[in-house]
């Protein structure tokens, strides 16, 4: 277990609690201003009164309230929509504070406020970001190189005209030459249900991942020339009829080139031991999303699944089919059991090693096997975890912020143990992980903060009798 990483842990852990001595525990945000006397008592919706949105239009709020003005309710039903709204106006990732309560109680009519806290929007930041999988792979396998860093400028400009619509910029260099122009508007009819995005992005790399040995992905590079190059256009229409349900329909253009080399080391890389192919996909994807904070829920239900196609020929002619499905279950006020499950299936994938990632790409990560990878046309993945909120506090924000001002960080303990499966047709000899049961488990802690932030420290354990301490920063959602 390297030092680096003991040492990289204990100032992550450490330096929240040095920065802030006044701390105090947090709480939720969406507390009434006035108490109902009885909760079975029938109210009216008087009035709901926005404030604090300065750039968001009014519309896009109220859009995610599930409260309307005459409406007709319980005292009890009335709390139950009050804590689903602010957990809606949070996942909406346009706020750091929410917070809805009834402002006043004239005989049966309650008015409701929400006040808002928006967060900054236009981050013409520098970009910084590790190529490989992960962190440990990045330190331990390569070394901390720093060629295998992509960096840049990246320029995005969230709720650009205040309707949650997002523009990006992206000049990146380094590991991987890219850019990237990319808009997405929600909505853009009157009845707030259909929206697009629209994006296009060139980029180009000197190394190149051509095949899996030993369970671990195989490098070729080039110092003078690029390795492969791609580019890319998209279109995506999307529908949501409330605020719960979301429907997707992408096509986009992909033109790919690779160097002759890697054809020649690995001549399935794409087909026909082609260095150049053109190729449109499709992709449906429907979304179900009842959680309380899709960056870390604590309670609730997610469900995603999709239909891809690649190509319009049998030479291209991928279909796969991914489902995910997360359920977050609270046990006691501060713990929450988390299950999340997973399952893919790849039809006429045609032994072609672009056709082949599953368990160690995207969500298919489990704890414990950062250094590998597994291929396969059919996995699935089922990770549990128990978590545990140990301690909270509220930073006190130094510099002068009406939004802010208070900055929460939340530490969850938590025990978890995964277990995956990758079938593969032809497996190759050194790949132990294909078609076998995987088992892995661990014990860690979670830091939530603001602007989805998720610092996950973990010291796992597998079946290959390896144990190490691993550091993530990617989020669940």
């Amino acid at each position: 277990m390297p030092m680096r990483l003991l040492r990289a842990g204990f100032f992550l852990l450490v330096f929240p609690i040095v920065f802030s001595a006044r701390a105090q525990e947090t709480g939720r945000t969406d507390s009434a201003g006035s108490q109902l006397p009885d909760k079975n008592m029938q109210v009216m919706i008087g009035g709901i009164h926005l404030s604090g949105n300065k750039r968001t239009r009014d519309f896009i709020v109220t859009r995610e309230v599930s409260l309307v003005k005459g409406q007709l309710l319980s005292a009890a039903q009335l709390q139950e929509e009050l804590v689903r709204s602010h957990d809606q106006l949070m996942n909406t990732l346009l706020f750091v504070d929410v917070h809805i309560y009834i402002d006043a109680i004239k005989g049966n009519v309650v008015d409701i406020n929400v006040d808002l806290k928006e967060r900054w929007y236009f981050f013409p930041i520098p970009y910084f970001r590790l190529v490989d999988r992960n962190f440990n792979q990045w330190l331990v396998e390569q070394k901390a190189s720093f060629d295998r860093v992509n960096y840049g400028l990246k320029f995005t400009q969230q709720n650009t005209t205040g309707r949650n619509d997002e523009l990006n910029i992206w000049l990146i260099t380094g590991y991987t030459k890219q850019f990237t122009i990319r808009y997405g508007l929600p909505f853009f009819d009157r009845g707030l249900h259909h929206g697009f995005t629209i994006g296009f992005s060139s980029a180009s790399q000197k190394e190149v991942n051509y095949a899996t040995l030993s369970n671990k992905q195989q490098f070729f590079k080039q110092d003078n020339d690029y390795s492969r190059k791609t580019t890319k256009a998209e279109l995506i229409y999307s529908y949501r009829p409330d605020v719960r349900n979301r429907h997707y329909f992408k096509v986009s253009y992909n033109d790919e080139r690779i160097a002759d080399t890697v054809a020649v080391i690995n001549p399935v890389y794409y087909p026909d031991r082609k260095t150049h192919i053109r190729f449109w996909d499709f992709t449906y994807q429907y979304r179900f999303l009842n959680v309380d904070y899709i960056a870390y829920p604590t309670k609730g239900f997610l469900f995603d699944g999709s239909l891809y196609k690649r190509g319009t020929t049998s030479e291209y002619n991928l279909w796969q089919a991914n489902l995910r499905a997360v359920y977050a279950l609270p046990v006691s006020q501060k713990s929450f059991l988390h299950v999340e499950a997973l399952a893919t299936a790849k039809l006429r994938a045609n032994g072609y090693f672009y056709n082949q990632r599953l368990i160690g790409y995207g969500f298919y990560q489990l704890r414990g096997l950062e250094y590998n990878v597994v291929d396969g046309v059919a996995g699935a993945a089922l990770k549990t975890s128990f978590n545990r909120q140990v301690f909270s506090f509220i930073l006190k924000n130094p510099f002068k912020s009406k939004t802010h001002d208070r900055i929460p960080i939340r530490f969850f303990l938590k025990a978890y143990g995964d277990l995956g499966y990758a079938y593969t047709r032809n497996p190759n000899g050194t790949n132990t992980l294909n078609n076998t049961l995987l088992r892995t488990y661990g014990f860690g802690m979670d830091i939530v903060s603001i602007y989805d932030f998720v610092l996950k420290i973990e010291y796992s354990f597998n079946q290959l009798g390896r144990d190490g301490l691993y550091l993530q920063t990617r989020n669940n959602f």
